[in-house]
């Protein structure tokens, strides 16, 4: 019973989030309300027990929502709002789009011949999600992930003008930092 009250509250929250991604004037807003919207989708699906993909949907819409936030913010015109701007374009043809879109996905579910279940659930269903979709390739893709996360980390290191070596200079011997740039961590 608690699980079924948390889907559907986790199912309204989503779906006035998405609708409040076309009412909010602010794009910084609008993104957050997409974040919102995204998150409770990352949380049906730890419901379902696909706590893997339910983590990586949290973790990745969160890093990319707030990067987004951030371009926004440094490139939009209009990032907070200030005046009135509309996300629809072409309203009517929008709108009529959407009920057609949504009356098609719906007659699709409701008249689709469902499959009755055949056997148990698997005792883990994470590793067959991930055996399913890479197959053989899941080292793979292991290993080409922590290579792209040592990629970035090895950029942003690169990317930074001083290090510790800057301030306590090749031995680390000094008392105190000295820092090339004044008011630092060492000052």
């Amino acid at each position: 019973m608690f699980d079924v009250v948390i889907f559907w509250s986790l199912a309204v929250l989503a779906v006035a989030a998405g609708v409040m991604v076309f009412r909010f004037d602010s794009m910084a807003r609008a993104t957050y309300a997409l974040l919102l919207s995204l998150l409770c989708v990352g949380g049906e699906v730890l419901l379902l027990g696909l706590d893997y993909l339910g983590v990586v949907i949290v973790l990745m819409m969160t890093i990319e929502m707030a990067l987004m936030a951030v371009f926004m913010v440094m490139y939009m015109m209009n990032p907070a709002g200030l005046m009135p701007m509309t996300m629809i374009h072409n309203k009517r043809g929008a709108a009529v789009i959407c009920a057609a879109v949504f009356a098609a996905l719906a007659a699709g579910i409701l008249a689709a011949p469902w499959p009755a279940r055949r056997g148990r659930a698997s005792a883990d269903p994470t590793m067959d999600l991930g055996m399913s979709l890479m197959g053989p390739q899941m080292l793979t893709m292991m290993t080409l992930g922590l290579a792209l996360f040592a990629t970035i980390v090895v950029t942003v290191v690169l990317a930074t003008r001083r290090g510790r070596y800057d301030r306590f200079g090749d031995d680390l011997k000094a008392r105190t930092a000295d820092d090339p740039v004044r008011g630092g961590v060492g000052r």
